[in-house]
Order: structure tokens, then C-alpha cells, then sequence
């Protein structure tokens, strides 16, 4: 079993995050034989916390109690407190996840505060265009292993600059394995472009329908 976990904070940007959990929870695309997987929000507090849009969230469990191996799958979103000291112990739960052949997702601010800790120096990755990490990460070296993309895969690893939630959605599918290949390809191409006739064929490839 996937065990993912979804980092909730002050002022995390709650549209970088709709597409995976929305999909995530409903299971509505999934394939007969997905894999089993659980959700659970994790943050450093137990109280709620507010998001960008102002929705309260209040987290499932604490970091403490979180699960670290290689089935393990951290989601971390974009938000305006990344710089706080509070989150410093999930940077550290992100790099034990990445030791530990876990996954770990980043995206918009959460790709700053991967490379503030170091991780970035060695692993292919983006972020939100060439120089953002280096304006705000002092101690960020790995321009070399920076790709001017909208999201990279290293290994275990994904990144994504703020405007491109939905191909890192996309990504973090295809790691999960949860969607048929033609499912996902059509999932993203209705998303991406709208055009009613994709959701017809989307629909198709279904379970339900028989294939």
C-alpha cells in the first residue's frame, strides 16, 4: 500500500494541490487493479490551519506519526510560510523519505524550501524559472541540475514551478500508477484543453465501460 501524505500549512495555495487530491479521494479514473492507497494530511501542528483561500483544514495526524519507507509518498504545496522555522522537521521527513526510496512531491515555494535544505544541490529539479531558487536560497549549488521545465522527475523526486499543478498531477499519477495509461493521457488532455469530446473518450477507457 501507497501511504501519501499531504503537508498542510498557513497559506498553502489550495489550487496547486486540487487536481492530485481531488483524484486522489474520488477514485473515480482508477484502473481495476490500482494499487491500494491511503491519505492522511500531516502537518507540524494538530490544530487547523488556513489556506490561502481561507478554507480551514485541520490535519489527520502530526509529522511524528507518519510512516517512512519506500512506499511512503510526501506532497508538499506551495505557500507564503515555507520560510518559517515550524517547517524545518517535514524538510527533514522529506529527506528521510528520499533516503528511504520514498516519493517526494514539490511544487512553487515547496521547491525553494527543498533547495534551502540541500536537496536540489545533486537531484535534477525546477521550480518557478532560472534564478528564482538562487534570489532566495543562499546555499542552493545545484544550478547544474536545474531544467527550465515544468516538472522533472529525478527518481523519487518531482518538481514543479506554481503554474503547472496540473502536469504535476499528472505526475504524481503516473508514480502511483493508479490511472490506465490512456486514462491518464486523456485526463490530462481534457484538463488541459477543455474539449468536451476528450471527457467522452476519457470516459471510455473506464472500468465500468468494459475494457
Amino acid at each position: 500500500m501507497k501511504q501519501i501524505y499531504i503537508y498542510v500549512m498557513d497559506t498553502l495555495a489550495d489550487w496547486e494541490i486540487g487536481y492530485i487530491t481531488a483524484e486522489l479521494h474520488s477514485r473515480r479514473f482508477f484502473k481495476d487493479n490500482a494499487p491500494e492507497i491511503a491519505i492522511q494530511t500531516v502537518s507540524y501542528t494538530p490544530h487547523s490551519i488556513t489556506t490561502m483561500g481561507g478554507l480551514k483544514v485541520t490535519p489527520d495526524c502530526k509529522l511524528d506519526s507518519m510512516i517512512v519507507d519506500e512506499n511512503t509518498v510526501l506532497i508538499l504545496p506551495g505557500s507564503d510560510t515555507w520560510h518559517q522555522p515550524e517547517h524545518q522537521a517535514v524538510l527533514q521527513y522529506a529527506q528521510q523519505i528520499l533516503n528511504a526510496n520514498g516519493t517526494v512531491a514539490a511544487i512553487c515555494g515547496a521547491t525553494l524550501a527543498l533547495a534551502t535544505s540541500n536537496m536540489l544541490n545533486s537531484r535534477n529539479h525546477t521550480s518557478n524559472g532560472p534564478g528564482f531558487l538562487d534570489m532566495f536560497a543562499t546555499n542552493y549549488t545545484g544550478q547544474s541540475f536545474y531544467q527550465d521545465q515544468p516538472v522533472v522527475r529525478d527518481n523519487n523526486l518531482i518538481t514543479a514551478g506554481s503554474t503547472d499543478a496540473l502536469l504535476w498531477s499528472k505526475a504524481i499519477l503516473e508514480t502511483l500508477d493508479v490511472f490506465r495509461n490512456d486514462t491518464l493521457a486523456l485526463w490530462y488532455t481534457f484538463f488541459n484543453e477543455g474539449n468536451p469530446n476528450t471527457f467522452y473518450d476519457l470516459m471510455e477507457t473506464l472500468p465500468s465501460k468494459g475494457h
